[in-house]
């Protein structure tokens, strides 16, 4: 007969122990894979570029949509993904992610890649329709930048920013883009060409000047 306080020839609270972390894990794992199915983050899958990239190109292709006039729905589902914009008058689905273009190729929807260096302006080239002449100012590509300006903007920081922060920012980013963590090898090569110069400018206070 088994010893009181004792299952299967081990201590009880051994046996409760290991069952109780057990159940937490399962939980955890449950509400992880809920979570991530239920609410995606903004730009679903998008490995191609930072959050200061997405949204910029996000803002620039509302300000097109808008201007010529072309309904639109922002992170919609389409075929078990989500997507940027989608145009429901065209069945066009308007993505960031590389991942998620090939996948729609295979769809009956027609799907358009926007690399992050390509202006909301330009947006119409791309698209399987025609499209009217539209003004929205300046060409963002264009625009007369201070030495070492886009730099500081690829991390995310202030003209000006200290090389403590330039060092904080870059280590921030760079986990986002490497290779060996999921991300675009084009956009690690980007951040690190930027903190080598916005570290260079905050060393001598040039972006200062």
């Amino acid at each position: 007969m088994p010893s009181e306080g004792l299952w299967f020839g081990v201590p009880r609270w051994i046996v409760v122990g290991l069952l109780l972390g057990f159940a937490a894990s399962c939980c955890a794992a449950g509400l992880f894979y809920v979570g991530t199915r239920w609410f995606p983050g903004r730009g679903t899958g998008g490995g191609s570029g930072s959050n200061t990239d997405s949204e910029r190109r996000t803002v620039e292709i509302r300000e097109y949509l808008d201007a010529i006039d072309e309904p639109y729905a922002e992170n919609h589902p389409v075929a078990g993904t989500s997507v940027e914009f989608y145009l429901p008058g065209r069945d066009v689905a308007i993505t960031f992610d590389p991942r998620t273009f090939y996948r729609l190729e295979r769809t009956a929807t027609h799907p358009v890649l926007v690399e992050h260096e390509l202006p909301g302006i330009h947006l119409g080239s791309r698209l399987p329709f025609e499209t009217p002449e539209v003004d929205l100012g300046r060409d963002p590509a264009e625009r007369d930048l201070k030495p070492y300006d886009e730099a500081f903007a690829v991390l995310g920081l202030p003209e000006g920013a200290s090389e403590s922060e330039v060092r904080a920012a870059y280590r921030r980013k760079v986990k986002q883009v490497h290779p060996d963590h999921g991300g675009d090898e084009d956009e690690f090569k980007r951040v690190r060409e930027a903190y080598t110069a916005a570290r260079e400018a905050a060393a001598t206070g040039e972006a200062a000047s």
